[in-house]
């Protein structure tokens, strides 16, 4: 498939009250826009879980838009502050896999705007046509490509995960008990070490899932290296994920736990 005859599958998420009203306004006006997109209609852009974006790519669209009211002027009043840091965690997880972050584009519309609306969708759908098909960018084949968007999906569903977006406002504006607050490098490093992990875990336990395998065999199945499949292996079989099921000479053979 070449740039010439690739065209997008683009999703797009629009909280009701603001840009899918946006959109509403583009088309009654006769604005002009690529057809690419199909639109996902929430209550508030809040309500778009980063998993939700992940799900898109594993289906295999191409770019994904979420849009939502300007901040400040949300329907429910902080929502589209909660969407800005749930977005930015997904991006951290969708660069990790290996893809252009730039696949999602968060930006805010108002109910007037409907030639922003256009705007965006036209030079989002731009954008996407130059970075090419889903996984383009990257060294993967498909099935590769579809286990680590499966691993992230799964990594960002994590309660770990979730508690430091949920929290980061807390933590890094607010002081503790002590008088002290986290500084935004200090989250980010933290949040960053957390998505490393749980997605090495998830990547994982995706390996060992039908067969049982060695640390040394899964660290060369996932390029990963042996020290840190180790210390999650140990992790995983501490928390009663994984078990190991067989001994070849001397070497544990782990697989998922069968409930």
């Amino acid at each position: 498939m070449t740039a010439y005859n690739f065209e997008p599958e683009i999703l797009g998420f629009l909280c009701n009250w603001c840009s899918y009203a946006g959109a509403d306004l583009a088309g009654v006006s006769r604005i002009q826009y690529p057809t690419n997109i199909r639109i996902i209609r929430v209550m508030c852009s809040a309500r778009v879980d980063p998993t939700f974006i992940l799900e898109a790519f594993i289906q295999g669209i191409d770019g994904v838009m979420v849009l939502g009211c300007h901040l400040g002027t949300c329907h429910y009043l902080t929502g589209n502050y909660n969407t800005e840091r749930r977005m930015k965690t997904a991006k951290k997880v969708i660069k990790k896999v290996g893809l252009d972050a730039e696949r999602l584009f968060v930006d805010w519309v108002s109910a007037a705007e409907g030639e922003r609306f256009a705007t965006f969708v036209k030079k989002f759908t731009d954008k996407i046509r130059n970075l090419g098909p889903l996984g383009k960018e990257t060294a993967f084949d498909n099935e590769t490509l579809k286990s680590r968007l499966v691993a992230a999906k799964e990594a960002l569903a994590q309660d770990k995960i979730r508690w430091l977006v949920g929290r980061e406002r807390e933590l890094v504006e607010e002081k503790n008990v002590f008088g002290e607050k986290v500084t935004q490098e200090e989250f980010d490093k933290l949040m960053h070490q957390t998505i490393e992990k749980e997605f090495a875990k998830r990547r994982i336990l995706l390996s060992i899932d039908k067969n049982a395998l060695s640390v040394k065999e899964i660290a060369q199945k996932l390029g990963i290296p042996t020290n840190v499949v180790l210390k999650n292996v140990m992790a995983l079989e501490s928390d009663g994920l994984i078990s190991v099921i067989g001994i070849d000479g001397n070497t544990p053979k782990y697989q998922i736990t069968r409930v």
